[in-house]
């Protein structure tokens, strides 16, 4: 079996945590900030771990993660 190449673009936006689990940031917190009330940006700070419906193609895109 040949060696898989990781996405570098996913290897950027995810981490593992020590279960195995994929960490990643929450999106929408980049611009048009205005109307955005201070709770919700607050809460867009937070990282979340990857839904679970997501994780078998995760797994094919980050083979040594």
């Amino acid at each position: 079996m040949p060696k898989l190449k990781t996405k570098r673009a996913a290897a950027k936006r995810f981490k593992t945590t020590g279960t195995g689990k994929l960490k990643r940031n929450k999106a929408y917190k980049s611009h048009i900030l205005t109307k955005k009330t201070a709770k919700r940006k607050r809460n867009l700070r937070k990282a979340t771990i990857t839904d679970s419906t997501n994780a078998k193609v995760m797994k094919r895109v980050l083979p040594y993660l």
